[in-house]
């Protein structure tokens, strides 16, 4: 039988079976195979029987992207329309794309998606119902079907039963555009157009652009419609109901930092802040894997199980065990799997107004402290500022450390111009006078090559401090570059960490490094300075 699945669904709703596949122009002629809301193990037993995926030896699924590895910020597109025209912060990463151009990729979907197998998954985006987003992902691949199970959240039977999605994604990897005539920069493309409420992804396979195509609409929708601020950044409970939120790009420790024994976790990369709560856009993690270890982060080690989806991973040589040290494919090596495969969550994954927040960075040039206090001002410019350090092989070209600035911690996926979410965090942080805290995950007593990597069990003591309450009333020295007010003093840290001038056995050489860090601050912020405050400015 050609429909699995849906028949029962759809005879509910007194529709044919796959109705709405004919609403959206796609063809379903009788001979091709439908598949919905199917569970993880047929998807994992199809995407085997097509030769597209292998099982490791802890049970989960691995599967190779294909040419895209990661996402492709120049192949990003918002339609340029009435309703975005004035609203869009066009730039480099939000490039204008006009509705005539869409049409003729959506028409060469329509074209391409005739007569092939589909799997279609219903779910939601957003913890929270009041602000639910019901979303329809149509896909060429079972194991994308998976990646949308994993990741967003599952309605229930009766919930599907009278299910109305408000916003449909295409997504086939197989599908090229052409450049010449649908106006895009190469063969694939991913296009937000929120008149029509839909998303196209084309041309590459990487599942992670699914996943930012759908928070890009949530951080235009939710602040905008709902006064909601989108937040890329994860988020834990702790046994008081403090809820802390930790930003940070990647390599910083957003989600090793956020995964704490003692706290719940409530989710480790979008989250909302409402009125009165912070709630998960997910139902699942996304987590890079490269030298994974048991020892340092177990609980994504033992998450990787059956259901799980690994993404351009290696094989031990003759085995399926996978060695997460091999970056043959690509550094970016990921897994995605539903949230409730760790033990220490949130149910739901909410919680209250946060008590701390954590504005993490990886500094490889080693003059930022491990830990400094901001004021809201400061935690506004740094962050609108998004610092972190590329280092030496993480990248081709990277031969020495390299600043990265990333507006909001997420500039790729940022609609509006970043100031609006900067005020948005600053008027919320004043409000419920909740405390930010800058922490450098990256090096000290010089920089990478000369110094020292922070260790993460003193990176883990600060931020339990904090947490914990115990620097409430310490006292700080306020550093002269970068002016941060960085503790005297931290219950199991040696007091030279905390100071990066001390910890430089050349201190011109320090003073020097950090007057240059600052001037790459100074330079970077130039473009937001005419939508930024004078007491934004001065911090």
């Amino acid at each position: 039988m050609p429909y699995t699945k849906t028949f029962f669904v759809m005879q509910v709703l007194h529709q044919p079976p796959f109705a709405f596949l004919q609403g959206l122009g796609i063809s379903v002629p009788e001979f091709a195979d439908v598949h919905y809301q199917l569970s993880p193990r047929e998807l994992v037993r199809q995407t085997l029987q097509q030769g597209e995926g292998e099982l490791t030896d802890s049970g989960a699924l691995a599967i190779n992207t294909g040419k895209f590895t990661g996402r492709s910020p120049k192949d990003r597109f918002i339609v340029d329309d009435d309703k975005t025209n004035g609203s869009i912060d066009w730039n480099e990463i939000n490039q204008p794309f006009t509705p005539e151009n869409f049409a003729k990729i959506y028409d060469r979907m329509l074209r391409y998606f005739r007569k092939k197998e589909l799997w279609v998954r219903d779910a939601y985006a957003c913890d929270d119902p009041r602000y639910r987003l019901p979303l329809r992902i149509i896909t060429e691949k079972p194991w994308a079907s998976l990646f949308c199970y994993n990741m967003l959240l599952r309605p229930g039977g009766r919930e599907l039963e009278h299910f109305i999605p408000e916003w449909t994604l295409l997504h086939a990897p197989g599908c090229k555009a052409d450049p010449a005539t649908d106006g895009t920069r190469q063969g694939n493309f991913a296009v937000i157009n929120f008149t029509r409420k839909m998303i196209l992804i084309g041309g590459t396979a990487y599942t992670g652009e699914i996943k930012k195509g759908i928070f890009s609409v949530l951080n235009y929708l939710l602040p905008r419609e709902h006064g909601v601020l989108s937040m890329h950044c994860s988020a834990n409970v702790g046994k008081a109901n403090d809820t802390a939120l930790f930003f940070g790009l990647s390599g910083t420790g957003k989600t090793t930092l956020s995964a704490d024994a003692d706290r719940r976790l409530i989710g480790d990369d979008e989250h909302g802040w409402s009125p009165d709560s912070v709630f998960n856009f997910e139902g699942g993690c996304y987590a890079k894997c490269i030298n994974l270890c048991e020892e340092k982060e177990p609980q994504i080690y033992h998450a990787i199980r059956e259901g799980a989806l690994l993404e351009n991973v290696r094989f031990f040589e003759g085995s399926s065990e996978v060695d997460y040290a091999d970056g043959s494919i690509t550094e970016n090596t990921r897994v995605s799997y539903p949230i409730h495969y760790l033990e220490n969550i949130s149910q739901p994954s909410s919680g209250g107004i946060p008590k701390n927040i954590f504005l993490l960075t990886c500094d490889a040039y080693g003059v930022l402290p491990p830990l400094a206090k901001l004021t809201p001002f400061q935690a506004m410019y740094q962050f609108i500022s998004g610092y972190t350090a590329k280092i030496a092989g993480t990248e081709t070209g990277i031969d020495e450390p390299k600043a990265t600035f990333s507006a909001c911690f997420g500039a790729p996926f940022l609609p509006l111009h970043p100031a609006s979410y900067a005020h948005m965090l600053g008027e919320k942080m004043r409000a419920h006078r909740v405390n930010c805290w800058l922490v450098n995950t990256g090096w000290t007593g010089g920089p990478y090559g000369a110094g020292k990597r922070i260790k993460l069990p003193y990176t883990r003591r600060m931020v339990k401090a904090v947490l914990a309450g115990e620097l409430e009333n310490i006292h700080c020295e306020v550093d002269p570059v970068f002016g941060l007010a960085i503790p005297d003093a931290c219950p199991g840290i040696p007091n030279v960490l905390l100071h990066p001038r001390d910890t430089w056995s050349d201190k011109k050489a320090y003073d020097q490094q950090a007057g240059q860090l600052g001037r790459m601050f100074v330079a970077n912020f130039e473009k937001f300075s005419g939508e930024a405050s004078a007491e934004v400015l001065s911090a």
